[in-house]
């Protein structure tokens, strides 16, 4: 018998909601040493997921409306969590005020609950992503990462 998404996908999985600001998002994202997060409703229905990428470009957004001269993120946001001592006047508040929904991307890579792993590892490397959200009937399930497939061929390898 073939293994399925059910059979290797993390069900703890952390998300989001369309209305936290992008600086919780960012705090999550250090605190949990995570990349990426499903965006869902109170039902548990998939709206999107948001990124490190997507954070970066929303840093960009701000710090370039701050002032014209933009500077890489991590200028900003020190790896060992945000240090915003050094950006300009009002730039907090303003990422305080951008919520999640402004920056998620909506057309989000799916697996049904029964997907087969090849179809999981289709879906990854088509789309050029890193994870793909289990769904059945909208709702998540769970969430496979490329780190589980790798995990997975360690196994099965010996």
């Amino acid at each position: 018998m073939a293994l399925t998404a059910r059979d290797i996908m993390e069900t703890q999985v952390i998300t989001l909601s369309p209305s936290d600001p992008l600086s919780n998002v960012h705090r999550l994202f250090c605190d949990e040493e995570i990349h990426g997060a499903p965006v869902v409703d109170d039902d548990g229905r998939v709206l999107g997921i948001i990124t490190s990428m997507d954070l970066l470009r929303a840093a960009s957004d701000e710090r370039d409306s701050a002032r014209g001269d933009p500077t890489y993120f991590r200028e900003l946001f020190e790896l060992s969590g945000p240090d915003l001592q050094e950006a300009p006047e009002g730039f907090l508040d303003r990422l305080r005020e951008r919520v999640t929904a402004e920056f998620m991307t909506e057309d989000v890579a799916c697996v049904g609950i029964d997907a087969t792993v090849p179809e999981i590892a289709r879906a990854l490397r088509r789309n050029r992503i890193h994870r793909v959200l289990v769904v059945e009937d909208e709702i998540l399930q769970g969430i496979i990462t490329t780190f589980d497939l790798v995990g997975l061929l360690e196994k099965v390898s010996g």
